[in-house]
């Protein structure tokens, strides 16, 4: 059973602030797929994880041309944008189950195309424009 928790957000830094909190839920291991359309704010969102797990949110950018980017602190931060993923082939041959299956937190913006590589215990965030400024959060979690 999913029990989804809605959530809207005025402001980009707003969206910071809601990652933070959902960050500090997470625990190494695990797996969040970003969902939403390209400027939604996904990487708003992670850099509020990234804030809960000690890594200055400056640092954060999204990583649609380098695909992954790491940050370390103790338990590291995969930032994975599989947006210029052609397939799940394309992915396995650029190691990404090094990722899903790692000791650190693993964010995935568009994840739609390495779906079938997903590990089971993934949470899923949706953004979605309002307007605006406002965006709709909607985050996925297993009751």
């Amino acid at each position: 059973m999913i029990a989804d928790k809605k959530l809207i957000s005025a402001s980009s830094s707003e969206t910071v602030d809601t990652g933070v909190a959902f960050g500090k839920l997470l625990k190494p291991g695990d797996v969040v797929c970003l969902y939403g359309n390209l400027g939604a704010g996904k990487t708003q969102f992670t850099k509020g994880i990234a804030q809960a797990m000690g890594i200055n949110p400056e640092e954060v950018q999204s990583p649609t041309f380098a695909i992954i980017h790491e940050y370390a602190s103790d338990v590291p931060l995969y930032h994975l944008d599989c947006y210029r993923l052609e397939s799940a082939e394309e992915a396995m041959n650029i190691g990404i189950e090094e990722y899903l299956f790692g000791q650190g937190v693993c964010v995935i913006e568009w994840p739609e195309v390495i779906e079938s590589l997903l590990p089971d215990h993934v949470r899923s965030v949706t953004i979605e424009h309002e307007e605006k400024e406002k965006r709709r959060i909607t985050i996925h979690q297993k009751a």
